[in-house]
């Protein structure tokens, strides 16, 4: 069984450049995901007088701070690769990409102020907004219809990865070390992106068809010196498919840019629309806040545990939950993950929101179920979640953008993503500080319900269209 699935899928002999290509981009995406996971380990100890690695001491308010700006880091990110990726093409913002990254861990190596630490995950953010835009259209540009969906959930696979090494690597590497071991990626990163070619629909958009013929073979896999008849058949009949999209493209959009028009008819205010939505569920779902502050949140429901194991727990159960969306996205379709995963992430925050409350407002003696049941809900939580809301938005928001405004659109809706995970990460903490974890866990049950509503009834599946229809 599993030999067979090896050689299906997006394992296919046909599509081994495809997914050689997305396993060199999303190195910068690993990457990423360790200065993600290495703020919840590293937090609690930067706070302590006793434990601090630094000269300074971080309080709550300048914690959330470093939690959050991040996020505006993100806002940046989005607008600035939307604007390199359209006027100067997928590969020269893939290319950028390496940069803010590189510039996190020498911050993180010479700080001496938390303003350094601010800009080190204003940086992060820059890269973490940049990825969000750049990799899901790359990715959906080169894949091949049938394989689509699993390899743009690869991109969350790699950020999950990247999560649970930072959990590891900052609960038991030394401060000034981690520097030194991360920094190589985003350098190994820049030299494997030299390796492959402009995507063929820039090319196209360009005016370069030889030079799009020779990308799309090369993606194809049939640019050998004696390609099969099949595949020559399957490559001509994806350039002709791609060709006709954007002359169509072209003609219906005269030789205007864009306008006002074109974002508000029907079709794009639904596309918008749904993106949207699908933000809001991917970020008050809770996940990105917990991921943020899963230590501080095992230490208040007072598991037996160590908390920084618990973390690390959490972020391998993110990692299968991913896999498992990459194996089911193509073969189910989206909707239908996209339902699961709200109504899980439902019960689950409910669930967990009971046991908070528990916890915290009550003098019930839970030490019976203290070192299991708490993260056993959490890990069923972020499973369910990353199966849908967390892998297939990307998805799902590269599918239903009409083809022009996709860019321009997709980074209003990452932008939009990046201020409503600011809002989530700064003021998560305030208000488990304020309001108590309870009520704030209850509030992400809230938003997935919601989601789900919309979802069901006017999220529309798109599972095997083209990426022009």
């Amino acid at each position: 069984m599993y030999l067979k699935m090896f050689k299906s899928g997006i394992f296919k002999e046909d599509f081994r450049r495809q997914f050689q290509v997305t396993f060199s981009v999303i190195v910068i995406t690993l990457s990423h995901g360790i200065g993600l996971g290495w703020l919840s380990p590293m937090l609690p100890k930067l706070q302590s007088e006793s434990r601090t690695p630094l000269d300074f001491v971080v309080d709550v308010h300048e914690g959330s701070w470093v939690g959050s700006i991040i996020c505006l880091g993100g806002v940046t990110g989005n607008f600035l690769f939307a604007y390199i990726m359209s006027w100067f093409g997928r590969k020269v913002a893939l290319y950028g990409l390496a940069v803010p990254n590189t510039f996190i861990w020498f911050l993180f190596y010479f700080a001496n102020s938390i303003e350094m630490l601010y800009v080190a995950r204003f940086c992060a953010g820059i890269t973490g907004g940049g990825l969000y835009v750049v990799l899901p259209i790359f990715i959906g540009e080169i894949a091949d219809k049938s394989i689509r969906g699993g390899l743009c959930s690869v991109f969350t696979l790699a950020l999950n990865m990247g999560i649970l090494l930072g959990f590891i690597i900052a609960s038991h590497v030394p401060y000034h070390v981690i520097p030194f071991v991360v920094i190589s990626l985003p350098l190994c990163y820049l030299l494997l992106t030299t390796r492959f070619p402009e995507t063929p629909q820039q090319l196209l958009r360009w005016g370069r068809e030889e030079d799009a013929k020779r990308s799309l073979k090369y993606y194809c896999n049939c640019d050998g010196p004696a390609p099969s008849k099949e595949s020559e058949r399957a490559y001509q009949k994806q350039f002709d498919e791609m060709r006709d999209g954007l002359l169509q493209q072209v003609k219906e959009d005269g030789n205007e840019g864009l306008t006002m028009a074109d974002f508000c008819n029907k079709r794009a205010l639904k596309a918008i629309m749904t993106g949207l939505i699908l933000m809001a569920g991917n970020v008050f779902t809770g996940t990105f806040a917990f991921i943020n502050y899963m230590s501080n949140i095992f230490e208040r429901v007072h598991t037996q545990l160590d908390p920084n194991t618990n973390t690390i727990i959490i972020g391998a159960v993110q990692i299968v939950g991913t896999l498992a969306s990459i194996y089911l996205v193509d073969r189910h379709g989206r909707k239908i993950l996209l339902i699961i995963s709200c109504i899980g992430c439902a019960l689950g925050t409910g669930a967990f929101g009971l046991y908070a409350f528990f916890a915290e407002e009550t003098s019930v003696d839970l030490s019976a179920y203290s070192a299991w049941l708490p993260v056993t809900i959490m890990a069923l939580n972020i499973f369910i979640a990353n199966v849908g809301i967390i892998s297939i938005t990307m998805v799902v928001i590269v599918e239903v953008l009409p083809q022009k405004i996709r860019s321009v659109a997709s980074s209003f809706c990452f932008g939009c993503l990046s201020l409503l995970a600011f809002t989530s990460v700064k003021t998560f903490p305030l208000m488990m500080e304020y309001l108590g974890l309870a009520v704030t866990i209850w509030f992400c049950t809230v938003v997935s319900v919601l989601c789900l509503f919309y979802v069901v009834v006017f999220l529309d599946e798109t599972k095997n269209k083209s990426i022009y229809e």
